[in-house]
C-alpha cells in the first residue's frame, strides 16, 4: 500500500549506519532538527564514498514510450509490452510508470510488485491499492517505466547515465542500505572548475563523483558555502530536496 506521511526524525541505526537487508521504504526522507535532509537508499554493485555526489539507476530508454495491452479504469494493474530489454523481478518495484501518450496521458502509478518478463513480452504491473487507474487506457496509450530513484545508487559519472540524488555522508557497502544527503550543509567534492561561495553547483561533466561551477543547463545540486578548492571536500548547501 502506498505510504503517505509526513517527513520524521526518526532513522533506524542514525544515518551513518548500513544493512544488508532493507528497514524502510525506498526514498524514505528523514530530517534532523537543523533542517538537513536525508532519503533511505540501496547502493548499487559498488559501495558509495562519503563525500561524493550519487546518481540513481541508469536510464533504459528502450523501456520509455512503450505500448499499453490493459488498464482498465478502477483496476489496480497495468499490463504493458516491453521494450529490448527484458526485466527482472521486481525491478521497477518501488517505482512509477508514466502514462505519456494518448489515453491517461499525464498520470502516474506507483508499482507496487511484476514477474519477470522477457524483452518484448507483456509485462503486468500490479500497482499500490491507493493509487488504481483513474483513466482507462488503450492500445493507442503508451507508458514509461520509471525505477525507484533511490534503488541501485552509484556514484555520480561525469557522462550522465542517471539523475543526481544526493551526496553520500558514510560509506556504504554495495547492495547495501542506508543513508544519503539531500539537502542542507554537507561535505562534498569539487572537480577542477570549483564554485564560489553563494555560487550554484552542477553535477560535474569531467569527474566521477563531484560537482562544480553552475553552468547551464545541467542540474544544480547545490550553492557553495565557501571559496571551493579543486580535488577538495568542501561544503555546499544542498538543494535536491
Amino acid at each position: 500500500m502506498a505510504k503517505f506521511t509526513t517527513d520524521s526524525g526518526i532513522a533506524p541505526g542514525g544515518i551513518r549506519t548500513n544493512t544488508a537487508t532493507q528497514e524502510m521504504s525506498l526514498g524514505a526522507k528523514v530530517v534532523t532538527p537543523d533542517g538537513r535532509a536525508y532519503r533511505y537508499v540501496q547502493a548499487g554493485a559498488a559501495a558509495l564514498v562519503p563525500g561524493k555526489l550519487q546518481d540513481g539507476p541508469a536510464n533504459k530508454t528502450d523501456n520509455a514510450n512503450i505500448a499499453v495491452v490493459l488498464g482498465t479504469a478502477g483496476a489496480t494493474a497495468i499490463t504493458v509490452t516491453l521494450g529490448s530489454t527484458a526485466a527482472t523481478v521486481n525491478e521497477f518495484a518501488e517505482g512509477v510508470v508514466v502514462i505519456n501518450d494518448e489515453n491517461g496521458q499525464g498520470y502516474t502509478y506507483s508499482i507496487k510488485s511484476h514477474p519477470a518478463a522477457d524483452a518484448a513480452a507483456d509485462l503486468v504491473l500490479t500497482l499500490d491499492a491507493d493509487e488504481p487507474v483513474v483513466t482507462a487506457l488503450t492500445t493507442s496509450s503508451q507508458a514509461t517505466l520509471v525505477p525507484n530513484q533511490y534503488k541501485d545508487v552509484v556514484i555520480h559519472a561525469a557522462s550522465e547515465t542517471g539523475v543526481p540524488v544526493g551526496v553520500a555522508v558514510t560509506a556504504i557497502t554495495a547492495e547495501y542500505f542506508g543513508f544519503i544527503q539531500t539537502r542542507g550543509t554537507v561535505s562534498c567534492l569539487h572537480d577542477a572548475s570549483p564554485a564560489e561561495i553563494g555560487e550554484g553547483c552542477d553535477a560535474s561533466t569531467t569527474t566521477d563523483g563531484c560537482v562544480t561551477e553552475s553552468v547551464a543547463p545541467l542540474l544544480q545540486v547545490g550553492v557553495a558555502c565557501v571559496q571551493g578548492v579543486s580535488t577538495e571536500y568542501n561544503p555546499i548547501f544542498l538543494t535536491i530536496d
